[in-house]
């Protein structure tokens, strides 16, 4: 389990601390009030802790002794304190930490607990930093591994190039505009042909810190723009996060627009958008294609004798059954209400099998309903074609129709 590390020899905001991060973070919160307890916690498994939390001031380290104590242990550090000087406030940016927080109330403990969300995910996230000069791209590729970010970085436009080329999955870029064999204007455009700005973002930076500098970079697709030598460390780290979380905020809502909410399953709109690229290339190359429709039979009576919380209990246990027994490359859709939805490329004589195994799967399992005795016994209806038809919409007509007919015939049956 992850482990948040808290010390402050206040027992009030210590305890405020512990509460609020473990009910935030769902972390291990471990809570000391002074340096030797702290060390003596990280000694031997520092790397459990995803960060620590720390007072600038304790009893026994009283201008910051705990700071340089920690970062040595390659721990994240954050302080909170009360005051910061200008001298203290130069102290704590010099040892790399992941940022300082004020004591100020309940904003500042809102603030440090998507800090430290934020240190949780950025891992996963992949940035690329590039400049011809080695010492300012290593000077901010160092301020982005203090934050955990996985960093790559690149002399120039043209080696950049390659480098998105080999991780595609790199969601910023930071670049320089004077550059030897393209520069920054150049290099914004090509990524741009690439990648949207919905799909990374891009912050130019520059020793021409003019108004024309930052007009061009933004023309030229980039989303944001700082001078090298006068931003503050955090406002550069308020910058990278602002663009990084308006990334993952975009990417959340076009999953929800995809998503169905109560199964996680794709939902109608997506089954249609990916559907017809795997129809069309069925029919272009003749390959095997199946189709079948799932309807829970009943299903007004289970709401109606259970309640519509078990009602969607029984839509989300078909839905499990319905993901763990057909294969990976299957889009598995819940389209509306009780009914769902497979296309199933490559398969042919083997969905029927798959789909009455499906339907004996969930004939056989008992739903156990959280404060109910009684469980619940459902069945599903199956409607499942391999023939193409004119189109995807008509192949899941087809199959659509076969399903009223194994609900005609008395459900609990597959028809083909």
């Amino acid at each position: 389990m992850k482990k948040i590390l808290v010390v402050e020899d206040s027992s009030f905001f210590g305890r405020m601390l512990k509460n609020k991060l473990t009910s935030e973070t769902g972390a291990k919160v471990r809570w000391v009030t002074t340096m030797a307890e702290a060390v003596t916690l990280v000694r031997d498994d520092a790397s459990e802790f995803i960060a620590a939390i720390v007072n600038f001031n304790l009893p026994d380290a009283p201008r910051g002794e705990i700071v340089t104590q920690l970062v040595g242990y390659d721990i994240p550090v954050i302080v909170f304190t009360s005051v910061v000087s200008k001298e203290v406030r130069d102290q704590i940016w010099s040892e790399r930490v992941v940022d300082y927080v004020l004591k100020e109330g309940v904003q500042s403990l809102d603030y440090l607990a998507a800090l430290l969300r934020r240190l949780e995910r950025n891992p996963e996230t992949e940035v690329l930093v590039v400049d011809d000069a080695a010492l300012p791209r290593e000077t901010i590729a160092a301020l982005l591994r203090v934050h955990r970010y996985k960093v790559f970085e690149a002399a120039d436009g043209r080696e950049a190039l390659q480098v998105m080329k080999e991780h595609p999955q790199i969601k910023l870029v930071i670049t320089d505009f004077h550059m030897p064999n393209m520069d920054g204007f150049e290099l914004t455009q090509n990524l741009r042909k690439q990648w949207s700005k919905d799909d990374m973002a891009i912050i130019g930076i520059s020793a021409r810190g003019d108004n024309v500098m930052a007009a061009r970079f933004l023309k030229c697709g980039a989303n944001d723009f700082m001078v090298k030598q006068s931003f503050l460390t955090e406002e550069f780290y308020c910058r990278v996060s602002q663009n990084i979380e308006n990334l993952e905020n975009i990417a959340a809502i076009r999953g929800a627009s995809v998503t169905d909410f109560l199964t996680d399953l794709p939902n109608r709109r997506c089954l249609f958008e990916r559907g017809v690229r795997v129809w069309q290339q069925a029919a272009e190359t003749g390959s095997a294609l199946a189709c079948a429709m799932f309807d829970i039979d009943h299903f007004k009576q289970i709401n109606d004798k259970f309640g519509h919380d078990a009602g969607d209990l029984a839509i989300q246990h078909v839905a499990k059954v319905l993901r763990e027994s057909l294969p990976a490359e299957a889009i598995v859709a819940r389209i509306g209400g009780e009914e769902f939805c497979a296309l199933l490329p490559q398969w042919s004589d083997d969905a029927a099998v798959n789909c009455e195994s499906i339907r004996r799967t969930l004939e056989l399992t008992a739903l156990e309903i959280p404060g109910r005795d009684e469980a619940i016994r459902l069945t599903i209806s199956i409607g499942l074609t391999t023939e193409p038809g004119a189109s995807l919409e008509a192949m899941i007509n087809c199959a659509d129709t076969l399903l009223y007919q194994a609900k005609d015939s008395g459900r609990n049956r597959l028809v083909c």
